[in-house]
């Protein structure tokens, strides 16, 4: 189906593949919410096309940068991004380089922070306040307020140009259903996404789903490919010796 086929028909959202889906819709210097945590649950397959679009000087909103080769890693190995809004950075060896180097700015942002910031982008929220982070460098810049005695600092709401996530179970209206803790921060991220486009291993047709096992409404995504076999790399494996 294309693209002008699709927006005629309205409620199919599905694309052929992830080059296709990103088309006309990533450019250089956006903002970008992506879904995972570690390696799990990341669009794996919408990272590989991003990579392959060439854009650059991207903003990326996403909980860590993946490892060395692979998830959000493969486009610092690129080049493509210039900043980090991340709360964990540790499992890769050339995020540290380039920041320590000065070529990757990064803006820290703890997990709860991170995940209600993209969820009150979605809401139309445009900041809230916090006492996570009162105190430490995650402070710095930041407006601040005393409630009752308690000292705050205002966290601004998160909306991205696009989103990208992974869903386990989809319907071709967009309707998404995350597997365990895959699900951690798609949800959020695929709400704040002005355009949200979703990745999902089982496709299935309108009615199928049970609408009380929803996590995201088709409402919020817009786009959706059909990745069945996705690689599900460990980020660490940890054995124990005999």
């Amino acid at each position: 189906m294309s693209g002008e086929q699709q927006s005629v028909s309205g409620l199919n959202k599905m694309w052929p593949d992830a080059r296709a889906a990103l088309g006309g819709i990533v450019r250089d210097g956006m903002l970008l919410a992506i879904g995972g945590f570690g390696l799990c649950g990341i669009p794996e397959a919408l990272i590989f096309a991003l990579r392959d679009s060439g854009v650059r000087n991207l903003t990326v909103a996403s909980n860590n940068a993946g490892v060395d080769g692979w998830g959000l890693g493969l486009l610092l190995e690129t080049r493509q991004i210039k900043k980090m809004i991340s709360s964990y950075v540790g499992e890769n060896a050339e995020f540290e380089r380039q920041y320590l180097a000065g070529e990757l700015v990064v803006e820290f942002c703890p997990q709860g922070t991170l995940a209600e910031r993209m969820r009150a982008g979605g809401a139309g929220i445009p900041g809230f306040y916090t006492r996570t982070g009162v105190g430490t460098v995650v402070a710095e810049g930041k407006e601040h307020r005393e409630f009752d005695g308690v000292r705050y600092i205002l966290e601004r709401g998160i909306q991205a140009d696009v989103a990208l996530v992974k869903a386990w179970k989809a319907d071709t209206h967009g309707n998404l259903i995350y597997r365990r803790t895959a699900r951690n921060f798609n949800p959020p991220a695929a709400t704040c996404g002005k355009i949200t486009v979703a990745e999902a291993e089982i496709i299935v047709e309108p009615g199928e789903l049970d609408p009380d096992e929803i996590h995201t409404p088709g409402i919020f995504v817009h786009r959706l490919v059909h990745n069945p076999h996705p690689e599900k790399r460990i980020e660490r494996r940890t054995i124990r010796e005999e």
